[in-house]
């Protein structure tokens, strides 16, 4: 049984409908992930599955006995609220009810009487006594402290208040939206884990594709008003996405062509109209009609940069730095290059140094202790997560050219309204104040002002918060093509993974490294997984001889055990190709898609373990033949 079905829903704000006779369920256990276009309605849908909106049209359906909570988008205040009592604002409804029973119950008149057994039969089906038992479960397992307030936290912190008010309904559905904006690294894969081991459904609009792809059970997108459902893996989403918009960019170049015959058809000389047929002429009104209610598909920013004159080959050079804030050390003894043309992403905790080591390469910061070289002729554009450079009164045009009518970009002149609509403002919407803008919109401007500065440097924070997948991906191709520096502070996985060749990691007590490559780069290099590198380190004997074990034991050859799994291992590799292939098989059948929901999910979940013990045993076969060739 459904906990939620709408039927031809729509909504509508516009001329254009949000959602055009929509149809849409969610099963108890699922894990959908909610994509599209910025703007395209995705926080509208939420709204409407948790009673917000009112659809204008079609039937909305909820399971009576359903508990609906959802996380906002927007971060909770950071105040003087103790983290205790907003958690327990999420039983909110429990609070006033015990507070009700607890002002009759000094009362002994029938009507009084009557009121506490009604309120005494509610707080048992919402388990009402037990609210303080609730609340303190769900800050243990979050990792809160009860009595601290709001306004000591971090902005990650306040995040894991606001999915405490949540969860401490015990939900049957949960509503995300942008759960990972303001979280760093570790706390993404805590929360990523958080929701895998939850057991109620989930709906959640992200922009994080490893989170999509590691916890979607099903993907869907909301695309001009329709919603079309993808069984699966983000990747496969992908994979269908794209031969969709194939076929459709095909009918509707042999719609267009069809119609221009007609057009034709119908323009025809004298001796045609008399012979015309009225069944052609009414088809060729109903086409017409057709092509004008085409919704064409939003296109996506078309984003370029002004890139100044190179700078020299040295960018910074840090040698033997050391810096503290409030007495807590953040950088001890640690040396960097940065050279023209690197694209180094800074990777750690909330709070852990990220934007002092930036400071401090830019020239804006001294360090306590040694020696930074700066480069010459750097042009520095900067991005900022917070959007301080943005003045919210002012409009879209004004706060980009400054009062000018253009913009100069790589030597070319381009007239202000037309530089925005490559942003995808229109413009009416360029002459919006930016306070009317969403999160989207305004990291959108955020790039188009940036990217209207010439630059060698682009030092970049949190870009990607609140951006649409697909101008999510075009930044990552422009950056890619940026012959300058690129410094960047991101959360996003993917896009660490994607865009720099090296990443500077803050892995605890001050501990500063530099690796090769990007977030997955990092996690198989380090020395250590992260929560034992944040523990207490060791003394520098043990360091030394946990580093001398290794090379001892290399220069023997392997034990009987290790030679007996690597001589069995290519066979099990030839098996698990053979079975991995037979199921890519099976999923590459045309009809495969159209076979039973929970059959296709099972087959997919099959894949996708065939794919991880190929690659677990590909990994241990290259660790066996490496230890066996240097002995």
């Amino acid at each position: 049984m459904p906990l939620v079905k709408l039927e031809g829903v729509s909504v509508s704000f516009s001329a254009a409908p949000l959602l055009d006779g929509v149809d849409f369920q969610i099963d108890p256990g699922e894990r959908i992930a909610l994509v599209g276009l910025n703007g395209a309605g995705k926080s509208t849908l939420m709204k409407v599955v948790n009673g917000q909106v009112h659809a204008d049209h079609g039937s909305v359906w909820q399971d009576p006995a359903i508990r609906v909570a959802q996380l906002p988008q927007m971060l909770p205040a950071a105040d003087e609220r103790l983290v205790y009592d907003v958690v327990a604002e999420g039983l909110a409804e429990v609070r006033e009810l015990r507070e009700a029973f607890e002002a009759l119950s000094h009362k002994t008149d029938a009507a009084s009487l009557q009121k506490m057994e009604r309120l005494q039969l509610r707080l048992e089906a919402l388990d009402g006594w037990h609210l303080e038992q609730r609340v303190q479960t769900v800050l243990d397992r979050l990792g809160l402290d009860a009595d601290t307030r709001m306004s000591e936290l971090s902005g990650g912190w306040r995040r894991r208040a606001a999915l405490g008010a949540a969860l401490v309904q015990r939900p049957d559905l949960l509503l995300l939206d942008e759960p990972t904006n303001h979280l760093d690294i570790e706390t993404i894969e805590w929360l990523e884990q958080v929701m895998l081991d939850y057991r109620g459904a989930i709906l959640f609009v992200s922009h994080d594709r490893d989170l999509v792809e590691h916890l979607a059970t099903r993907i869907v997108e909301l695309d001009r008003g329709n919603l079309t459902s993808f069984p699966g893996s983000y990747t496969q989403y992908l994979e269908l996405k794209q031969k969709l918009l194939e076929d459709e960019e095909r009918q509707n170049a042999e719609f267009d062509k069809k119609l221009a015959q007609e057009e034709r058809w119908i323009r025809q000389g004298i001796k045609a109209r008399r012979t015309r047929n009225e069944g052609r002429v009414r088809a060729l009104k109903q086409m017409r009609q057709e092509r004008s209610q085409r919704r064409e598909r939003q296109g996506t920013a078309n984003i370029s940069l002004d890139e100044a004159q190179r700078s020299g080959k040295l960018v910074a050079e840090l040698k033997h730095v050391n810096m503290q804030y409030a007495g807590k050390p953040l950088l001890q003894d640690f040396s960097m290059t940065v050279q023209r043309g690197d694209r180094i992403g800074l990777i750690g905790a909330n709070g852990s140094g990220k934007s002092t080591l930036l400071r401090i390469i830019l020239g804006q910061l001294e360090p306590d202790a040694g020696e930074v070289k700066l480069g010459t002729k750097m042009d520095v554009a900067y991005f900022d997560q917070l959007r301080g450079q943005l003045d919210p009164e002012k409009s879209v045009i004004d706060n980009v050219s400054g009062g000018r009518e253009s913009v100069d970009i790589n030597g070319r002149q381009r007239h202000i309204i037309s530089y925005l609509q490559d942003f995808l403002f229109s413009p009416e919407r360029a002459r919006t104040p930016v306070k009317a803008l969403s999160g989207g919109e305004c990291n959108r401007l955020l790039l188009a002002r940036l990217f209207s500065q010439p630059a060698n440097v682009l030092v970049l924070d949190e870009p990607t918060n609140d951006l649409d997948i697909e101008t999510l991906e075009l930044l990552e191709e422009i950056l890619l093509a940026f012959e300058g520096t690129i410094l960047l502070v991101s959360h996003d996985r993917r896009f660490l993974d994607n865009v720099v060749t090296s990443s500077v990691v803050f892995e605890g007590d001050a501990r500063v490294r530099e690796y090769v490559g990007g977030y997955k780069d990092w996690l198989r290099q380090r020395p250590q997984p992260v929560h034992q590198a944040q523990a207490e380190a060791k003394p520098a004997e043990e360091k030394q001889k946990a580093a001398e074990k290794p090379r001892r034991k290399s220069s023997n050859k392997l034990s009987y055990k290790l030679q007996r799994e690597l001589d069995s291992l290519p066979e099990q590799l030839e098996e698990a190709e053979a079975e991995l292939e037979k199921l890519q098989a099976e999923t590459s059948a045309p009809d495969f898609y159209s076979r039973d929901h929970e059959d296709v999910a099972r087959v997919l979940e099959v894949l996708h373990q065939q794919e991880q013990r190929l690659e677990t045993l590909m990994e241990r076969w290259v660790e066996l033949e490496a230890m066996q060739e240097e002995g």
